[in-house]
């Protein structure tokens, strides 16, 4: 059963018209649905208060900054690169350029989330056990996907995560430095990480 049409109040329309009054139309011609509408009341002029003047004509972003990026969050490598050196400059300068050679490694590469934690963890903690000071966690590069996602998606889940997880407990009290490996370790697909000494 279809429902009876509602007419407006005599408020409603009164403050629909001081409405209808401010907007500019949009098309020249009148809409079919205003011929149809029973004649109007006057209505009493709305009070303006003083001091109060009409909004000036703008456009949404016009004062916006047009040199400024849009991706603000600079990428996983140059966070790392930027972040402060808390181990010897001299040793952090030999490994960001290769010279230093890992004492151990763990490949990742091809591992799921749940299967790289876990491994990491015991890595880390066990290489800090034995004295080791530099380690290299290849991850692999990613991989480029045959779909189109709904959201981006990332490249390398693990590339994204490895740096997350040496920050979290109980990996953060072993880990000094990360670092994006030289090309020869494995460039974008690795890290070396630097370990603090066991106590």
């Amino acid at each position: 059963m279809p429902r009876k049409p509602r007419h407006l109040s005599p408020d409603e329309r009164a403050l629909w018209d001081s409405v209808a009054r401010q907007a500019a139309p949009m098309h020249k011609r009148r809409a079919p649905s205003e011929a149809k509408q029973a004649p109007k009341t006057p209505a009493p002029a709305p009070p303006d208060p003083a001091g109060t003047a009409p909004l000036p004509q703008f456009k949404v972003g016009q004062k916006a900054d047009p040199k400024r990026p849009d991706d603000l969050l600079p990428g996983l490598r140059d966070r790392l690169r930027r972040a402060p050196v808390a181990m010897d400059a001299k040793a952090h300068g030999k490994m960001t350029r290769g010279k230093l050679r890992p004492e151990a490694r763990l490949d990742l590469h091809g591992m799921t989330l749940s299967e790289a934690h876990p491994e990491l963890v015991a890595f880390i903690l066990s290489s800090q056990a034995m004295g080791r000071r530099l380690v290299l966690v290849i991850t692999g590069k990613g991989r480029e996907r045959d779909y189109e996602a709904p959201m981006p998606v990332r490249h390398g889940v693990l590339r994204h995560q490895v740096p997350q997880w040496l920050g979290l407990s109980p990996l953060r009290q072993a880990v000094l430095q990360i670092t994006p490996a030289h090309i020869r370790h494995g460039g974008e697909g690795a890290y070396y990480v630097y370990l603090r000494r066991a106590r």
